[in-house]
């Protein structure tokens, strides 16, 4: 009998039409004869079912079930493809963990700490993965501009704290431009991070459970057009993501060890896409991501593509994983 699979896309961040991008990917590739698709849209308005014919049916949230046609239906299995709040900072993973529903994303603490990068990378560091000097900042702190470049240096990256798809992200050069990129990163959230800048490959290494085991997929290195890895380079071609990456053996066994001890150490499930940049052969972590991107152009069915997974089975064992642990 087919499952009932809900897949939930759209969010009340910045990357919300990233995300109903994501989830209409993972409709259109989810295996038809095992499951039974719905997509449903999260947004700060609304949380409705949307058919083929663009009709919207309510959600009711004690339950997260649907009526359709004065009948009642019920999911089997949720699947996360929300990019930010409130899918990729424990939210809904915390909603679906209290009513009992399977989801396949990682769990509510290890989605809130993922997504909070200062939480993140301070955790990580007392297991010797390496990370940038950083300065933190809270909305309404003292901006000691001397501090701040004492502490990071020249260029630096400002960022929003609790954001992605490169959503309030600026490189500053002059000391005098840090209030500018301060106010940018402010917009996004509450929280700011300043980190310094390195200097060397970038890569992308996505670790997910699959068929049970925790596997690395193939490494991407990027190579962007842009100043760094911006929403123009992620999004609108200014970027070459070249899977495998050229690196050395050396390196790719670094940077994989790496990425699947933070994943483990974590206690991580589902997907994870973490970024790394190369200074010599030493991998230093700038953020992981717990739920990617999954168009068919995105960085992790890239890698799954060059490691013999298609879409279909991307997904599917990403359902799977989350009824078998039910």
């Amino acid at each position: 009998m087919k499952k009932n699979v809900a897949i939930i896309m759209g969010g009340y961040s910045s990357e919300y039409k990233i995300s109903l991008k994501s989830g209409n990917v993972v409709y259109d590739y989810l295996d038809k004869e095992k499951f039974k698709a719905y997509r449903i849209h999260i947004l700060k308005d609304k949380w409705v079912y949307v058919d083929e014919t663009e009709t919207e049916y309510p959600i009711n949230r004690s339950d997260f079930s649907i009526e359709i046609k004065n009948r009642k239906l019920n999911f089997d299995c949720v699947f996360n493809a929300i990019h930010g709040t409130p899918g990729e900072d424990g939210l809904m993973q915390a909603y679906f963990e209290l009513i009992g529903l399977p989801q396949t994303s990682c769990d509510y603490y290890q989605a809130a700490l993922t997504f909070n990068k200062r939480d993140f990378l301070s955790t990580l560091k007392p297991y010797g993965i390496k990370s940038a000097e950083s300065y933190f900042l809270n909305l309404g702190d003292t901006i000691d501009t001397d501090a701040i470049v004492k502490k990071v240096g020249l260029p630096c990256f400002v960022k929003a704290n609790k954001a992605g798809s490169s959503f309030g992200i600026s490189k500053v050069y002059k000391k005098e431009n840090l209030g500018m990129a301060i106010d940018k990163a402010f917009k996004e959230d509450n929280e700011i991070i300043i980190e310094a800048f390195l200097e060397g490959t970038e890569v992308s290494v996505g670790v997910i459970t699959y068929k049970g085991e925790t596997k690395v997929l193939p490494i991407t290195e990027i190579v962007t057009e842009n100043d760094f890895f911006d929403y123009e380079a992620k999004y609108e071609g200014k970027s070459v993501e070249i899977t495998p990456a050229r690196i050395s053996k050396e390196q790719e066994k670094n940077v994989s060890k790496i990425a699947k001890q933070a994943y483990e150490v974590l206690k991580m499930k589902g997907y994870s896409r973490s970024e790394f940049i190369f200074i010599g052969n030493e991998p230093y972590m700038l953020e992981m991501n717990t739920t990617p991107g999954l168009t068919t152009e995105s960085i992790l069915p890239q890698q799954a593509k060059e490691a013999g997974i298609t879409l279909s089975q991307l997904f599917g064992s990403a359902i799977d994983e989350a009824l078998r642990e039910k």
